[in-house]
């Protein structure tokens, strides 16, 4: 059977998601074009030979509707007759754009393809694809689910009390998080994954000197007088400082067939080599992570403790958390250059962001084995392997 590898990884710098952020005079099409056109540049790739390019965007409204991706396929200067597509899975977005790749890759419908995506939040904000006053849900869910579902703000706060996560927890994790970021961009480990734009060169939000008194003081994000009669177990930790922010960025990986890599003279950064994607409550929403761990280790014959470097995504810290307590597994192994709460989360971005962050750690520290995982809205998760070759 034929392998999937990839062979060129890039992102942007990731920007404040409001309208003073650094990147958030760039169009959403722009952003994810400068990517693209990196990727193709770095690693000398004849763009007529790109099978698909499969993009990511979770808001698809405004300045991100009509297949972003084609667009901006074409903006970076892609043959026309390069094609293009937009998938949504939430913030997996772009993971799920990578899986697709690969699987498409190792079917042999392709030799090469891109996987990306992006989201300008400064410029769509979330929800901007749900007019007010509609139900983007219908009557089956209501009938399914009659005391309602609730937003990831309020599972996030259900995890942290199911697992018993504690305020000083969060926090301290969230700490780690920006100072990991922090050591990485100092030491000059972003250099060879970031694509500086429009003379941003940094992540906008990595705040290298926050610490436990600082986030102490910040307020709940999510109090609602309604949930909490709903659910008295809440204990209302969840604040802006352990929790992810809005951001705008974008992201691409390039994948091809190893012996078509070969054929090229082009050196795999690391081999696609394990899938999975799975749905969970959708009350709780963001455990997916837990099964979809499991599923992946399963399919790929391998245990825990063969990986090397975890990438789980750091939309709270409550998610990691759990995943941590439910999976035994080392953190001093998981976002290891920092994760979301620091560098970012641009929905549809972080997906490949992750993945680009990953197979070039994984060549800096000599990892074998290495696993992404992704929570996403409703639900649902990824899960991949990669494997240093």
């Amino acid at each position: 059977m034929r392998d999937a590898v990839v062979v060129e990884a890039v992102r942007t710098p990731i920007g404040k998601g409001k309208p003073h952020g650094a990147l958030a005079r760039v169009h959403p099409v722009e952003l994810l074009a400068h990517t693209l056109r990196t990727l193709v540049e770095r690693s000398g790739v004849d763009p007529e030979l790109i099978d698909d390019v499969i993009g990511g965007t979770v808001d698809q409204v405004g300045e991100q509707a009509m297949n972003t991706t084609r667009y901006a396929a074409l903006s970076a200067g892609l043959p026309e007759s390069v094609p293009a597509t937009t998938v949504d899975r939430q913030c997996g977005s772009s993971q799920q754009a990578v899986h697709f790749a690969a699987q498409g890759v190792i079917s042999g419908a392709y030799d090469i393809a891109v996987a990306c995506g992006v989201e300008s939040m400064s410029r769509v904000p979330m929800w901007s694809n749900v007019p007010q006053g509609k139900d983007p849900f219908g009557p089956g869910i209501a009938a399914r689910y009659p005391e309602g579902l609730v937003p990831q703000g309020i599972s996030a706060e259900l995890i942290a009390a199911k697992w018993s996560i504690t305020r000083e927890q969060m926090d301290a994790f969230a700490v780690s998080s920006h100072r990991r970021a922090a050591a990485a961009w100092d030491a000059g480990l972003f250099d060879a994954e970031v694509a500086p734009l429009e003379g941003v060169t940094r992540d906008e939000c990595v705040r290298p000197d926050t610490n436990a008194e600082v986030l102490a003081g910040l307020r709940p994000a999510y109090h609602d007088p309604g949930f909490a009669e709903r659910f008295p177990q809440i204990e209302w930790n969840v604040t802006a400082g352990n929790a992810s922010p809005v951001n705008d960025g974008a992201s691409a990986v390039l994948v091809m067939a190893g012996e078509t890599a070969a054929r090229l003279g082009l050196r795999p950064l690391a081999r696609l080599h394990s899938f999975a994607v799975t749905g969970s409550d959708p009350l709780l929403m963001l455990t997916g992570v837990v099964p979809a761990t499991e599923k992946v280790l399963r399919r790929a014959g391998l245990a825990l403790d063969d990986i090397d470097l975890f990438e789980v995504n750091e939309a709270f810290s409550s998610v990691v958390l759990a995943w941590q307590q439910e999976t035994g597994a080392d953190l001093d192994k998981v976002n290891v250059h920092g994760g979301a709460i620091a560098l970012g989360h641009p929905l549809g971005a972080s997906g490949t962001r992750l993945t680009t962050t990953l197979v070039h750690a994984m060549r800096e520290r000599g990892a074998r084995y290495a696993l992404q995982t992704m929570c996403e809205a409703g639900g649902l998760a990824n899960a991949m392997i990669l494997e240093r070759v």
